[in-house]
């Protein structure tokens, strides 16, 4: 399973969905926004629709009324560039508003997701005397050089109880914490909960496989915990199927010097992935020998 590529961005947006399900009806989801062209697009817009209601999840205390969130996945990086990138891109949203001033500066908020503390930001904050307060764990909040309040969520020192949804969204989970994972999964009555549960089961178990083969064979892993995992594991092991056709396609159509739009098209034909995907594979492919 280390031949993959995992959906992370889908799987934090039904996170964050799981993870502020209390105050669903209060919130408007809108991923990807798109903040003019579409190479400037936030991860995920959160408009806080009853400006009076108050978030019950440790992660929207800081909430105003809209609510700019950037998820940095396992790999990617978060230095002192990303993180005023981010918050440009709150600047941008302000001023794209209908009339001048429509997006009022004090009800924009900034979040920042990441598995692991991000040492070199945090070390670049001290040395410039840049104040971080960490009311929760995993939370810390930016009072210093900011236009926005903006807030560091960090996967690995979120309380594992109060937030499984966010810190499943890792490739280091622990035998114990993709138990607990199942065990919420199988508590969840809603349908609209145990989609969005399924979309990070799938990514959690594409990540951490070798942990996956361990519950398997163990003889004292609960029959429904391990019937809740089969269906991903299925799905997971046609999508590798797939992904390995398509990297033969790219590897042939490489070889008879094909454009990508020529590939991407074949690729298009023979399995039937939309344009959007068959181009996400031609760049993830590209950066390595296929």
């Amino acid at each position: 399973m280390n031949d993959k590529i995992i959906q992370w961005h889908p799987a934090f947006v039904a996170a964050m969905d799981l993870e502020l399900n209390e105050n669903r009806k209060d919130l408007e989801y809108n991923k990807e926004y798109n903040l003019n062209t579409k190479p400037l697009e936030v991860d995920l817009l959160v408009i806080k629709k009853n400006k009076k209601s108050q978030i019950v999840n440790e992660i929207g205390k800081l909430f105003r009324g809209n609510n700019i969130i950037e998820y940095k996945s396992p790999e990617d990086s978060l230095d002192i560039d990303m993180f005023y990138k981010v918050g440009a891109y709150a600047s941008l949203y302000k001023s794209y508003g209908k009339t001048v001033d429509e997006r009022k500066a004090d009800d924009i908020t900034v979040s920042i997701f990441r598995e692991m503390k991000p040492v070199g930001l945090f070390t670049y904050f001290k040395s410039h005397n840049i104040k971080i307060t960490n009311p929760y764990s995993g939370i810390y909040y930016v009072m210093d050089s900011i236009l926005f309040p903006t807030q560091i969520i960090v996967g690995r020192e979120l309380d594992k109880k109060s937030h499984v949804w966010l810190r499943a969204l890792s490739d280091q989970m622990q035998e114990q914490e993709m138990k607990e994972l199942l065990e919420k999964i199988e508590k969840l009555k809603l349908k609209l909960d145990k989609e969005l549960a399924d979309s990070v089961l799938e990514v959690s178990i594409r990540a951490n496989w070798e942990i996956i083969k361990e519950l398997r064979r163990n003889e004292n892993m609960c029959q429904a915990l391990l019937e809740i995992m089969e269906p991903e594991i299925d799905k997971i092991k046609n999508q590798v199927k797939n992904e390995t056709k398509i990297r033969m396609i790219i590897e042939l159509g490489q070889e008879d010097g094909l454009s990508d739009a020529a590939i991407i098209e074949r690729i298009e034909k023979k399995t039937g992935v939309s344009y959007e995907k068959a181009e996400a594979y031609i760049e993830e492919y590209g950066k390595q020998p296929v």
